[in-house]
This record gives structure tokens, C-alpha cells and sequence, in this order.
């Protein structure tokens, strides 16, 4: 017999940060840099743990070695060939330390980041990535990879739930990736009826992660700076972005013109598109599960790197968090019925 969890979850719309009692003058004053130590590769990082989105429209090397400037995280893509990894490596030396090399669990995926590995050993991080992370199969690819790179850093995902995080957690994985549903150009909701409001699943799955002495990312579902801000405090260890990177110089793709205007693609990486591009189409068994949007070309990132990192500055100051650390132990979130005051909406343009 169906059964309904009656429990409200939430979503980063319907909660504000609640201010409170600040001693910092500036937020110039708050360290958004983290140090983490990983429970199954005995690993250590730093840096500013904002990551890109492993997808072909935003995890580019160009995108890794604007990100690397700020410490900032990048899982490139899995579409790049082992030449592409060595060149990539000898012109970055020192942003190595801040990629992940993507993997799905398909035939031939685990001898490909194998040539990856040992053409660049350099690299720390290895990122395994399904829209389903509930299956077994799933599971057994992430003991596999664990097994056959033992002191690599494993993130894997996607999933929702804490016992979840639990058994990916105890197969071996390091840092778990929380969302399904959640992404600008994701569909799966809409096709499938499957999901978890983001706000919740990652309260819940960072809970689940912590008790065990793992790490999660929130994946998905942040549309501005605040989003981040809230995925933070609702005890976050990493935020991954896919939307609020695209449509960049340093994204993939071609810029198009349409009326004057410049504009990107971007799309999920389990659209139609993406299935055309890399599997020469959908499989007849399968959906599309993502969308193909044009986004308006945006310019470098590096002022869309900085809006964020200034908004969760800000936010820490609004409730006295000198670190980024802080931040989760600070949040009180105050449910609400609007984020904003939408009424010149239609007349102005941010700037």
C-alpha cells in the first residue's frame, strides 16, 4: 500500500536566513576557505568548496583554471580524452589539486579514468556520477573504484536520502553528491514524479554523512548567491553549481547570435541533446530527462565568481560566522510565503 510521508520539506524558496548579533565590522573579515580531511582516502583539502558541475557546458578546463585563481573546485566533465587530461595537466600544474576527473558506470567508463589516472597521477579526485544512485549496480561500481584507487577521493551520487549516504559512505566513498531533480535543466521530476526538495534532502543527508565522518555536496537547485548561502547553512560541505556557470566564455560550446543578441547553449546532460551528442541519440527504452536552454552570453566568469563569493560573505556577517565553518552552526532558517519584493521585476536588470 502506498504511503505518504506527511513531514514537510522545504526548498531554498521557502526559507530566509534569520539575522542575528554580529561582532565582524567587514565582510572582508570571513573566511570562506575550508580544510576537510576525507574518511575513506585519508585525503586532505582546501580551498573554497564552490564547485562547478560536471557538465559539458560548464566543466571545461577553461572554467577549472578560472576557478583554480580562487581555490574554488571544478569536476570536469567526462567527455575529454586521456590527451586532452595530459595537456591540461602540464599547463596547469597548480590547479591539478582543485579538479575531479568524472565517471559514469557504463562499459569501458573505469578503464578510461584508469588511463586518466596513470597518464596524471597528479590528480586527487574522482567523481562518480548517475542520475540514479540507488542501484545496486551503482553501489557496486563505487566499491570497485574504491578498491582499485585506494587513497583517491571519491565523490558519488546523485542521492536524497540519509541511509543512502550511509552505504555509499561505507562502500567507500568520501563525499556524497545530494540531489535529484533539483538542477535548471533537469527534468526529472516532470518525467519521472521523483525527487526531494533540495533544502531538506541536504539537512538530512548532511546529518546522515556527518555521523559517519563523510562530506556531502549539494547539487543543484540554486539560482543566486543565496541559495548558496542557504545550502551552506543547511550544513553543506561543498555547493555545486551547474546553471549559475553557464553561459560563460570559459563554458563549453559555441556562441550563437539570434536578433542582435549573443547567447550559449546549455543543457542537462541527460537531455536529448546530450544523448545525440555522446550516444548518438535516445535510447528507445529511456526518456530524455533534461532540457536545452540558450542562455544569454554572460561574459568571464570571473564576475559571476565574485557576485557569489561576495553574497556568502555577506551572509555570514548578517549572522556572525567569521568563518565559512560557522556558518551551518549560525543558520536559523525562518520559513516564509516570498523571497522577494517582485513588483519592478519586469522594468529592471540587475547590474
Amino acid at each position: 500500500m502506498p504511503r505518504i510521508d506527511s513531514d514537510i520539506k522545504l526548498d531554498f524558496k521557502d526559507v530566509l536566513v534569520r539575522p542575528k548579533r554580529s561582532t565582524l565590522k567587514s565582510r572582508s573579515e570571513v573566511d570562506l576557505t575550508r580544510n576537510f580531511s576525507f574518511r575513506n582516502s585519508g585525503q586532505n583539502y582546501y580551498g573554497i568548496p564552490v564547485m562547478v558541475a560536471n557538465m559539458d557546458t560548464t566543466g571545461t578546463f577553461e572554467m577549472a583554471k578560472a576557478m583554480g585563481k580562487h581555490a574554488m573546485f571544478t569536476c570536469i566533465h567526462k567527455h575529454y580524452s586521456v590527451d586532452a587530461w595530459k595537456q591540461f595537466a602540464e599547463e596547469a600544474k597548480d590547479i591539478i589539486q582543485h579538479v575531479a576527473v568524472s565517471t559514469g558506470t557504463g562499459e569501458g567508463d573505469l578503464q578510461k579514468i584508469c588511463e586518466i589516472l596513470e597518464g596524471v597521477p597528479a590528480i586527487k579526485y574522482i567523481c562518480v556520477d548517475v542520475a540514479n544512485g540507488y542501484s545496486e549496480h551503482f553501489v557496486q561500481f563505487v566499491r570497485d573504484v574504491r578498491k582499485r584507487f585506494p587513497k583517491h577521493t571519491i565523490m558519488a551520487g546523485n542521492v536524497v536520502t540519509g541511509e543512502m549516504v550511509e552505504e555509499l559512505i561505507l562502500s567507500g566513498a568520501d563525499i556524497i553528491k545530494v540531489g535529484i531533480g533539483p538542477g535548471s535543466v533537469c527534468t526529472t521530476r516532470k518525467k519521472t514524479g521523483v525527487g526531494y526538495p533540495q533544502l531538506s534532502a541536504v539537512i538530512e543527508c548532511a546529518d546522515a554523512a556527518h555521523g559517519l565522518g563523510g562530506h556531502i555536496i549539494s547539487d543543484g537547485g540554486c539560482t543566486c548567491p543565496g541559495d548558496v548561502s542557504k545550502a551552506f547553512g543547511a550544513g553543506a560541505d561543498f555547493v555545486m553549481l551547474g546553471g549559475m556557470f553557464a553561459g560563460h566564455t570559459e563554458s563549453g560550446g559555441e556562441i550563437v547570435e539570434k536578433n542582435g543578441k549573443k547567447f550559449k547553449l546549455f543543457y542537462g546532460m541527460s537531455s536529448a541533446t546530450a544523448m545525440k551528442k555522446h550516444a548518438g541519440g535516445v535510447a528507445e527504452y529511456r526518456a530524455s530527462e533534461g532540457k536545452t536552454v540558450q542562455i544569454e552570453y554572460r561574459g568571464d566568469v570571473e564576475y559571476t565568481i565574485l557576485d557569489i563569493l561576495g553574497g556568502v560573505r555577506s551572509t555570514c556577517t548578517y549572522v556572525g560566522a567569521g568563518k565559512l565553518k560557522e556558518l551551518s552552526r549560525r543558520t536559523t532558517f525562518i520559513r516564509v510565503t516570498q523571497q522577494l519584493n517582485e513588483v519592478f521585476s519586469a522594468f529592471t536588470k540587475e547590474h
